[in-house]
């Protein structure tokens, strides 16, 4: 894995980045805007990342495994010279992206923008750079994705998986986030994933809906109020709400009905809310999902 774009130096210990994932799909525009937001909205400075798939575009092809060529080595050597010459034209085109997604910020007031091209593994590339960010952004689909197909990006789970930063997961289209939705459950990890969200500066001052699936019971209310006691420090409006039924449905119905902007999710040890969030659900919520998604680990 290398950088081919990008300041050489290592980035200084105490300075934060929003990291932007950008690609060929549909949501690069998207994302370059999200970014956009969230480094003005939280005052800090932004990377763009590309990183070329070492599977479909290697460094260096290995074709010993065609033994089926016999001794036709030209025919070896024609075929390593335009797997060379895909990987050299992928990385150009790459550079051209990043590019364009540079002018899109800065047209955005953005000043400075890194850019960074790896050559790897799309997860070990991010987290190669966890150390050093506050905040990442993708889309939702991925570049093989159609108008008929929206599937989710294919390494999406994997990244939701490893990373412990925080995750905005942003659809096709771009709309200025006003407000935000929490998905709670009252766990002792959940109220680490409050603390986590207190301290961060990617929702200050957004009007925050702090949502509970299961029964309203005395318990649950003062779970929600030690809950919006310990986000004091965002100095946002929040609301809280206990809603009964299944967890997609009732979360996705919250946010309809009160125009929530953003759904913000945590991976909490083995609760209902992480088995709706990486379990069989996972792909359907995703898929349906409209509006930006923050998965804080």
């Amino acid at each position: 894995m290398q950088d081919t774009i990008g300041n050489p130096q290592a980035t200084p210990q105490d300075t934060l980045h929003v990291v932007a994932c950008v690609d060929g799909s549909r949501a690069a525009p998207a994302v370059c805007d999200y970014a956009a937001w969230a480094s003005k909205y939280m005052g800090s400075p932004l990377i763009l990342l590309h990183v070329l798939d070492q599977e479909r575009y290697p460094a260096e092809p290995d074709l010993a495994g065609n033994i089926g060529l016999g001794s036709r080595e030209h025919l070896l050597d024609e075929l390593a010279l335009l797997d060379r010459k895909r990987a050299k034209l992928a990385l150009e085109h790459g550079n051209h992206m990043l590019d364009e997604a540079a002018y899109r910020l800065r047209d955005a007031g953005l000043g400075e923008i890194k850019k960074r091209q790896r050559h790897g593994d799309l997860t070990e590339s991010l987290l190669a750079m966890q150390e050093h960010t506050r905040l990442l952004v993708m889309g939702l689909h991925g570049e093989s994705s159609s108008e008929r197909d929206q599937r989710i990006g294919s390494q999406l789970e994997t990244v939701i998986r490893s990373m412990s930063r925080p995750i905005l997961l942003v659809p096709n289209e771009y709309s200025a986030p006003k407000s935000a939705m929490l998905a709670f459950d009252g766990s002792a990890t959940a109220f680490r994933g409050v603390e986590h969200l207190a301290a961060s500066p990617v929702l200050k001052g957004l009007p925050m809906h702090l949502v509970m699936v299961g029964d309203e019971t005395p318990e649950a209310m003062a779970q929600l109020r030690k809950a919006e006691t310990m986000l004091a420090p965002l100095e946002s409006e929040i609301t809280l709400a206990v809603r009964s039924g299944e967890v997609e449905p009732a979360l996705h119905s919250y946010q309809e009905e009160f125009d929530i902007d953003i759904l913000v999710m945590g991976a909490y040890g083995h609760s209902k809310i992480r088995r709706f969030l990486l379990g069989s659900t996972t792909t359907n919520m995703l898929n349906s999902a409209k509006t930006p998604l923050v998965i804080l680990r």
